[in-house]
C-alpha cells in the first residue's frame, strides 16, 4: 500500500468524497458560491457540531477552504484537489469506454448478419413464388 503524502491526500479526498451529506455541501458551494457555516448547515437535519465535522473532514482533504468574515466562517470550493479524481478516474473510463465501444461493434455486426439472413429469407421466398 502507497503511503506517500501524495497517496495519504488521494486517500482523505476519496475519504471526504464518501459522504452523501459532504458531497452535498460540496455541490451548494459549487452552485451558490461561498457560505457561511450557518447558511451551509440550514439545509441539513442534524446537530451543529456533526455539522462542523462534515465540513472538518472537507478542510483537511483540501476540498474547501474556510475563512473569517467578522464574526462567520465562510467556506469555499477549492476545485484543485478534485483533479486528482479525475485523474484517478480516467483510465477507468477509458477502460469502460473501449469495452462500449467493443460492444458496439459487436452488436453492429450481429445486425449485419441478421440483415443478410433477413434478405437471403427474403430472396428465397420470392424465388418460390415465381415457380
Amino acid at each position: 500500500m502507497d503511503t506517500t503524502p501524495a497517496a495519504r491526500a488521494e486517500d482523505a479526498i476519496f475519504a471526504a468524497l464518501a459522504s452523501p451529506v459532504r458531497r452535498e455541501v460540496l455541490r451548494l458551494l459549487r452552485e451558490r458560491g461561498p457560505q457561511s457555516v450557518q447558511d451551509l448547515a440550514s439545509g441539513f437535519a442534524m446537530a451543529r457540531p456533526s455539522f462542523s465535522e462534515h465540513l472538518r473532514v472537507l478542510r483537511e482533504a483540501g476540498l474547501v477552504s474556510e475563512r473569517r468574515d467578522g464574526r462567520r466562517r465562510l467556506y469555499r470550493l477549492e476545485a484543485v484537489p478534485l483533479v486528482r479524481v479525475r485523474d484517478w478516474l480516467d483510465p477507468y473510463e477509458r477502460f469502460w469506454r473501449g469495452r462500449m465501444t467493443g460492444l458496439r461493434d459487436l452488436l453492429d455486426d450481429m445486425e449485419d448478419v441478421n440483415d443478410s439472413r433477413d434478405a437471403a429469407a427474403l430472396g428465397r421466398a420470392g424465388d418460390q413464388e415465381t415457380t
